[in-house]
């Protein structure tokens, strides 16, 4: 069932009374539970799923900034490397054409790709650790963009729209399954310690959902990852017993506000985030602190060495923050801009590997920590990027972005290990055969949280809006 109609300005006890008896009540309840507007209701969570039984409870998103390179990490193609230098020819009538250069020869993989674990999937000998798990991945191997462009791909992935303004994947799990702890937020965003990705904060931002639903970001290399969480410690004269007074004080001038400005978001989730800071003051000092875990786990994740020490950490703070009930998290590997990420225009050889580095060791260990704690029966880890790169060569030895074909993978719950769904051409120039689009993935990821992603909806400026627009099936072929 989706949401009835609602529009922006809609006064609260009218919107109450809208969504009465639907799932909107549901969710508001559990958006509002907490809150004293909703103080006598119970706080509901939806642990088992909305409109199926769940296999996912919290989900752990890589996404790898740029546009990682699909033929050189995963998917190996002979061709390549028997046509090497030549000119590139597809065999059709199809224009060949680059996105931000003039089509070079045929180009390679620098490095060497083998068959790993029992499936005998393909892997670059550049992601070590990670070939030890292939028989607990599935990957998506025919994956297509409707762009080749940075800044619409990343929010074609994260939103499933080309454009600014649409709620991110992370907010509408959000949105449709609430909180798993008072003391946490639900959606938490890990990017690079280097920067933001490709438009910015727009990846994990709410659109038109309600605001408390956007991805709350951690900058985990920083001293303080959470600004202004706690007064500094010059300032003696505030006190817990003066911290209650003063947020009581202004909670109470707030919803006074609120009663006469019903309509604005924007303020619910002020007092929302207020509340929640008050909490984590106590909780997150604990939840972010990787010192607690042993030397071994600390050092299995990278983080005593320089080039896995960031990603790495994130990687840990990742499966410390699901534990401890967090529902969705996304770690960034790279920034936005034209370096130290996966958009390898200059060269395969100098961009990729170091990138391949600083993720490989501190993705396999959090997938064996996963499993070894046996959170892995719950718990979906995704690796994504927003589209791949050419079969030919940009300069001499990089590649150009390429939305016809691109790989991404899932781990865990629901998951069948060691499958593979879709095929490209003899290139990895075009996806062929079971292609999965953006929307196929939104809606697989959906599924297995427990939501049909047909019926996770609402209605804004007068279209019925949802994840995967007017697309989008199960891609049961991974499923287990």
């Amino acid at each position: 069932m989706s949401l009835p109609s609602i529009h922006v300005g809609t006064p609260r006890r009218d919107f109450l009374s809208s969504v009465a008896g639907g799932f909107g009540s549901v969710a508001l309840a559990n958006l509002l539970g907490q809150t004293q507007t909703l103080a006598e209701q119970p706080r509901l969570e939806f642990n088992g799923g909305l409109h199926h039984p769940a296999k996912v409870r919290r989900v752990i998103q890589l996404f790898m900034n740029g546009g990682a390179s699909q033929m050189d990490l995963f998917d190996y193609k002979p061709e390549l490397f028997r046509r090497a230098g030549e000119k590139f020819d597809p065999g059709t009538t199809e224009r060949v054409e680059a996105a931000t250069s003039a089509p070079g020869n045929v180009l390679k993989p620098p490095f060497e790709l083998h068959q790993k674990g029992q499936c005998g999937r393909w892997i670059s000998d550049l992601l070590p650790h990670l070939g030890n798990h292939v028989d607990d991945m599935a990957f998506l191997m025919a994956m297509k963009s409707r762009t080749n462009v940075h800044g619409p791909g990343s929010y074609l992935m994260n939103t499933g729209f080309l454009l600014p303004g649409f709620p991110s994947l992370g907010s509408w799990v959000s949105y449709g399954l609430g909180s798993l702890t008072d003391n946490l937020p639900t959606f938490v965003v890990l990017p690079d310690a280097k920067g933001l990705p490709y438009n910015q904060k727009g990846n994990f931002a709410s659109g038109f959902l309600p605001v408390t639903h956007q991805g709350t970001i951690i900058n985990s290399s920083q001293a303080e990852p959470i600004a202004d969480l706690k007064a500094p410690a010059s300032a003696t004269f505030i006190t817990p017993e003066a911290d209650r007074d003063g947020l009581a004080l202004l909670q109470q001038m707030n919803r006074t506000h609120l009663a006469a400005n019903d309509h604005d978001s924007r303020l619910e989730a002020r007092i929302r985030s207020y509340e929640l800071a008050a909490k984590m003051q106590l909780s997150a000092p604990e939840a972010f602190d990787v010192t607690r875990e042993s030397e071994a786990t600390q050092k299995s994740y990278g983080l005593d060495e320089k080039p896995t020490e960031d990603f790495g950490k994130r990687c840990l703070l990742a499966r410390r923050l699901i534990e401890r009930g967090v529902r969705f998290v996304q770690v960034w590997s790279g920034a936005g801009g034209p370096a130290n990420n996966w958009d390898n225009h200059n060269s395969i050889v100098k961009e990729l590997a170091p990138m391949c580095q600083a993720t490989d060791k501190p993705i396999a260990a959090l997938l064996a920590d996963l499993k070894q704690r046996g959170l892995l029966e719950d718990t979906l880890v995704l690796w994504n990027t927003e589209f791949g790169r050419m079969p030919f060569s940009q300069g001499s030895e990089g590649r150009d972005h390429n939305g016809g074909s691109f790989v991404g993978w899932m781990v865990g719950a629901g998951v069948k290990g060691g499958t593979s769904y879709g095929e490209s051409d003899p290139w990895a120039w075009r996806a062929v055969r079971d292609i999965t689009t953006n929307y196929d993935f939104h809606a697989t990821v959906l599924h297995l949280l427990g939501i049909d992603h047909e019926r996770l909806s609402i209605k804004n400026n007068g279209a019925n809006r949802r994840l995967t627009d007017v697309h989008g099936h199960v891609v049961r072929a991974v499923l287990a």
